[in-house]
């Protein structure tokens, strides 16, 4: 299938001005990374506790910043947008950094308790049923059920609790439950356990769904080990281009991904987003995707050379990439499409990773063309320029002449 037939764009034509964007965004790039200390690692590479919590209502952003911070605890605190997935409605991701093990644990305990206390605290000391277990859920409710005359055999009683911990935690309501009413529909769940039920516990406004916690030594080993998984890629994929090709092309192709990746990683850096694993495997997969769409135009490029061995360089590179112009509309546009889809819908968690392949399609795209195959052209002009400095040696009717006036001089003597 082709979009494009017999184009002939002058695609080098416009390398400078390509070439100047990229200097431009790498600089920019590079000195926001300077003046930041860094890329903004996540929870991930750093180590601490991230804290999804959904709320009834639009999350008040600012008051649990505030309620944080009376604690000493310095949070990002991130509201989730955009997303399909009903789970992610009215909830905030909050992240805090740790020093050791000992203050991971108890910044994740501090946390909980000042949601309780800012947004759900009881004074009639009932339990949290929008944050309970099914354990201790079956403890509160034992006693008073035998006392309204609703004693369940113990088997009974934690199935109970189990029945109505999963109605809690099955989407749409994702660990929020509107009123007491909606449990009538739970099995077991009669007047009697609905009447208890709303004496011994209450609904809080908000639902920690989940805690995720890294160790800062494994947070440092994992960044290490992101750093070596991109190095190795791209020196792997050096060896392999050099191989097949030879190794100007090799050093064209990993310059023109190691630009991709520098640009990805500074406009994170000036979007003041996180690098996370899945942002790792972003720049992975944008380090694989265009080193495969630069080696189909060096391809391209190398079968050209054996059919057009007299035509110029340049001529024959935009012959060659606007042969391959299709095949780079097709697999770019639709992967960009799909990119985006996860970008505008695929909610935060995966915030991240669309948006390094957003950005690493568009720009992998765009340096095939106008970082790679340039560099092939500068390396001829230098070759050519260093055959034009080297002496040649005379021609042989020359030599002759110098060689025969020097015997006539001598016989002369």
């Amino acid at each position: 299938m082709q979009f494009f037939k017999n184009t002939n764009f002058d695609f080098l034509g416009w390398k400078w001005p390509f070439i100047g964007l990229s200097l431009l965004l790498s600089a920019t790039g590079i000195v926001s990374l300077v003046m930041k200390g860094g890329p903004r690692y996540g929870i991930d590479f750093r180590g601490g506790a991230l804290m999804y919590v959904r709320f009834a209502y639009k999350p008040p952003v600012d008051k649990i910043r505030s309620a944080m911070s009376r604690q000493h605890l310095q949070v990002d605190v991130t509201e989730v947008t955009g997303g399909s997935v009903g789970s992610d409605a009215n909830t905030v991701i909050i992240g805090t950094d740790v020093r050791n093990d000992l203050e991971l644990n108890q910044n994740r305990q501090i946390m909980r308790q000042t949601l309780e206390t800012t947004f759900g605290a009881d004074a009639s000391g009932r339990l949290d049923l929008s944050n309970t277990g099914a354990g201790a859920l079956a403890d509160r409710l034992r006693d008073p059920l035998a006392n309204a005359g609703a004693g369940l055999s113990e088997p009974d009683l934690q199935n109970l609790a189990s029945a109505i911990t999963s109605f809690r935690d099955t989407p749409p309501r994702s660990g929020m439950i509107p009123d007491f009413n909606a449990l009538a529909s739970v099995p077991g769940v009669t007047p009697k356990v609905l009447a208890v039920l709303q004496q011994q516990t209450y609904l809080a406004p908000f639902h920690v769904g989940g805690t995720e916690v890294v160790g800062p030594k494994i947070g440092a080993d994992l960044q290490h080990q992101a750093i070596l998984a991109v190095l190795y890629a791209l020196a792997g994929m050096l060896v392999y281009i050099a191989f097949r090709f030879e190794w100007i092309y090799g050093v064209a192709a990993v310059v023109a991904v190691f630009h991709d990746t520098i640009i990805t990683i500074g406009l994170f850096s000036l979007f003041n987003k996180e690098i996370s694993l899945t942002v790792v495997a972003a720049l992975l997969t944008l380090v694989g995707y265009s080193m495969n769409d630069t080696i189909v135009v060096f391809d391209r490029i190398r079968e050209n050379l054996k059919l057009m061995r007299r035509e110029p360089l340049e001529s024959l590179i935009n012959r060659s990439v606007n042969q391959t112009l299709s095949r780079t509309v097709l697999t770019s546009g639709l992967t960009l499409l799909t990119a985006l889809s996860l970008y505008l819908f695929g909610g935060e968690v995966l915030n991240g990773f669309a948006f390094g392949l957003v950005v690493g399609i568009i720009v992998g795209t765009y340096s095939s063309i106008f970082v790679a195959s340039p560099i092939l052209i500068f390396w001829q002009s230098f070759m050519e320029s260093r055959k034009r400095k080297k002496p040649q040696p005379a021609p042989a009717s020359a030599r002759l002449q110098r060689e025969g006036a020097g015997r006539g001089t001598a016989k002369v003597k």
